[in-house]
């Protein structure tokens, strides 16, 4: 039986890192995974040893280092492809279910509406990178703006954080977009982390139920 592919998007501070551990602990301690089976957690960009260098180039706050927007389109999807190739695609014929921390969405969103980059071009090279793979549920975890640069205060920006107000409005632009295109499960990250985890839970049930 092929696993399932579950993907957290949303902004900085949107609360993923710790609804994608509340969940893994969900999963394995539910036993809803065959008993062969194993949970991969995962993220982009930095998912395989490659991707680990990629992240670094594309994350370093070095002016003299950063890349330019389409240099940074491609090494997303170079990262992507990596992913999709090594961790992904294997994981999921074994029958292996995957929790990723990012995937197609955030590249439409951060250098889509973000950078202002061809959105046809960026779904292009989205299919060359997954050939064909696509999650089963993808979370988006909303938060304003605000909210989000007033729990990040005090940790340090990466070059994409870096980017300002502005910036990161077009970004929650393009979540908002890709959500009700994509039908995406879209989640208030405003609300309680218990409150967060059961709707979390909820859909994932549905996933097995559905079958």
């Amino acid at each position: 039986m092929k696993g399932k592919f579950i993907v957290f998007e949303g902004i900085d501070g949107s609360g993923k890192t710790t609804q994608i551990n509340q969940l893994s602990q969900w999963i394995v301690n539910t036993g809803i995974i065959p008993e062969n089976n194993q949970l991969v957690i995962t993220r982009e960009p930095g998912g395989t040893n490659l991707g680990k260098s990629i992240r670094s180039l594309l994350l370093n706050t070095s002016k003299g280092k950063s890349p330019d927007s389409i240099t940074e389109l491609l090494l997303y999807a170079a990262d992507r492809s990596q992913h999709v190739n090594e961790i992904i695609r294997p994981a999921l014929n074994k029958g292996n279910w995957v929790i990723s921390d990012r995937f197609c969405g955030s590249t439409i969103a951060y250098q889509g509406y973000g950078r202002k980059l061809d959105i046809k071009l960026i779904k292009d090279l989205e299919m060359i990178a997954t050939q064909g793979i696509s999650p089963d549920i993808t979370f988006l975890l909303d938060i304003s703006v605000e909210e989000s640069i007033e729990r990040r205060i005090n940790i340090k920006d990466d070059r994409i954080e870096k980017e300002g107000r502005e910036f990161l409005l077009n970004v929650s632009l393009g979540f908002q977009a890709l959500s009700e295109d994509r039908k995406w499960k879209k989640i208030s990250a405003s609300n309680s982390k218990e409150n967060i985890m059961s709707e979390i839970q909820s859909e994932v049930k549905k996933l097995i139920q559905y079958e």
